[in-house]
């Protein structure tokens, strides 16, 4: 508490809030120690104060002063100490009432509810410990738009993991089943599928127990089983008795953590591959990302499409500091592109370079700064990366299904393709067909997923054929997810050089396009 009566005395800013005009707070962020009953108490208090009939936008009592802005049926409200900058106050609020439509498309009280969070985020980057930080709108945003990106990207790579490691998990019992079946050809007992000296087990119930429990265990942070060779020893441990499967399991669980250096044998993970930081990462480091949202209608017609891009950058030396990007834009779709407000615009429109508006001013250091952003949103259907074709028909046991993908840009290589078909529920597994690639059915969430590790100009296009009951509505809407590290639109950074004489500096990049939302309705 002394300390905060030492900041008192220079005159700090206590709390800010959006409140009801009854003093009713919605959203409120307090900078100094405070309990919440004290916050409640200062704001129910203040419409009373407003009662004087004074025409001010700032009332006082003996120890706080409440500086505020109407805001149709809410107040945006700062509460400081009397002894503070009157002048820098209203500063402050015209910020802070700047912000608040920037995240709520309607000055309501249900509005200010549901962005409270991103409110707040916002707030802090206005105000640290009591103080005005030296930010504007523009950075403000930058500031919270990056928070999120590093947490997108964050799950995407996670979710490609999990996915990864649920297929190596189906390929292993696969690969079970499948000596089963070559045992019982030869007339031999099935290796790893009796009990201990006993031929009375069925290999076929306990291989349908192992398959199973792998299905049931699709939860997050599962990794999938180390290749081990196949033995007698081991094989009688892994499907002897019900407890040493669950053990089998709880193993798989407990490598959940360690995907990427876990031993998957000779097949390794191409979201691994993809998403792996780079071995060199040089002093001046570029991450260059894309993110799609698409949807199309089921008998053909892009509804929308709209891509995302952005280059982050992130020096690690402060001797690089003041550079310059050369960018390479190759892109003929009609992109949008859109500079950081710290930029010089004027150099980047006539020669493509990236750098700061006053050249004797340097990048931030070991920090993420988005240098550029671009945009395109279009209903083109020339455009859409990987077309899908669902035909369901009617047949006199239920349904026929015929999926098939083809990519339409060539220079694309999509690696962990997911394409999940929704399925009725209560009616079993379906029967498949002919199939490119290899399928998971998930009997708890009712869906088949059709799973391809690379779609690229040589493994262009697909098709996948299965039977179940049900009607042709019922395989809507079809989603689809991969990752690629090659972008969509064609824009890269090409060579980075120093301000002062021109000269070449190492630079590393690493790209990375995915799916936000891409779904056949």
């Amino acid at each position: 508490m002394w300390h905060i009566g030492i900041r008192r005395l220079r005159g700090v800013l206590l709390a800010a809030a959006v409140c009801t005009k009854a003093g009713k707070a919605i959203v409120s962020r307090q900078f100094v120690e405070m309990t919440r009953t004290r916050i409640e108490g200062l704001l129910a208090a203040f419409p009373k104060l407003m009662n004087t009939g004074k025409q001010h936008t700032f009332v006082e009592t003996e120890s706080v002063r409440y500086v505020y802005q109407p805001m149709e049926k809410l107040y945006m409200v700062l509460i400081t100490t009397k002894n503070s900058n009157i002048l820098e106050d209203l500063e402050t609020l015209r910020l802070f009432s700047r912000v608040i439509p920037e995240y709520c498309r309607a000055l309501e009280e249900n509005e200010i509810s549901e962005h409270c969070f991103d409110l707040i985020f916002a707030f802090d980057e206005i105000v640290a410990l009591g103080y005005r930080e030296n930010v504007n709108l523009a950075q403000i945003r930058t500031f919270t738009e990056m928070d999120s990106h590093e947490e997108k990207v964050f799950r995407a790579v996670r979710e490609t993991q999990e996915r990864e490691a649920k297929a190596e998990m189906r390929r292993k019992a696969k690969e079970l089943q499948q000596a089963r079946r070559d045992a019982e050809r030869q007339g031999k007992k099935a290796p790893g599928f009796g009990g201990f000296g006993s031929s009375t087990v069925s290999g076929g119930s306990t291989t349908s127990m192992i398959t199973e429990t792998i299905i049931e265990t699709d939860k997050p942070k599962v990794a999938p089983a180390p290749a081990r060779p196949s033995g007698p020893s081991k094989a009688l441990k892994l499907g002897a008795k019900g407890k040493e499967v669950d053990n089998f399991v709880d193993k798989l669980k407990s490598e959940g953590e360690n995907i990427i250096s876990s031993n998957m044998g000779k097949r390794t993970s191409e979201a691994t591959k993809v998403h792996a930081p780079p071995i060199n990462m040089e002093s001046v480091h570029m991450k260059i990302e894309e993110k799609i949202t698409l949807t199309c209608g089921r008998d053909g017609g892009l509804q929308n499409m709209e891509l995302h891009g952005m280059i982050m950058l992130r020096i690690s030396d402060d001797k690089f500091g003041r550079i310059r990007l050369h960018v390479e834009n190759e892109d003929k779709k009609g992109v949008q592109l859109q500079t950081h407000p710290n930029v010089d615009k004027k150099l980047f429109t006539a020669e493509s370079l990236i750098g700061l508006k006053n050249p004797e001013k340097s990048f931030p250091v070991n920090s993420d700064v988005g240098v550029l952003k671009w945009r395109l949103q279009t209903t083109e259907e020339s455009f859409i990366p990987l077309t899908i074709n669902c035909w369901p028909s009617e047949s006199g046991n239920g349904c026929d299904v015929n999926i098939e993908y083809e990519l339409q840009e060539d220079n694309l290589e999509l690696n962990d393709v997911v394409i999940t078909i929704p399925l009725p529920s209560g009616v079993g597994a379906p029967v498949i067909g002919e199939i490119d690639g290899e399928y998971r059915h998930d009997s708890r969430r009712n869906t088949l997923e059709w799973c391809l590790p690379v779609i690229d100009a040589k493994n262009k296009s697909g098709s996948l054929e299965f039977s179940i009951a049900g009607q042709p509505n019922d395989f809507f809407p079809v989603q689809v997810s991969f990752i690629s590290k090659k972008n969509y639109c064609n824009i890269q950074v090409t060579k980075v050089t120093q301000v002062d004489g021109n000269s070449p500096v190492r630079f590393s990049t690493e790209t990375t396009f995915l799916v936000d939302k891409y779904e056949i309705l």
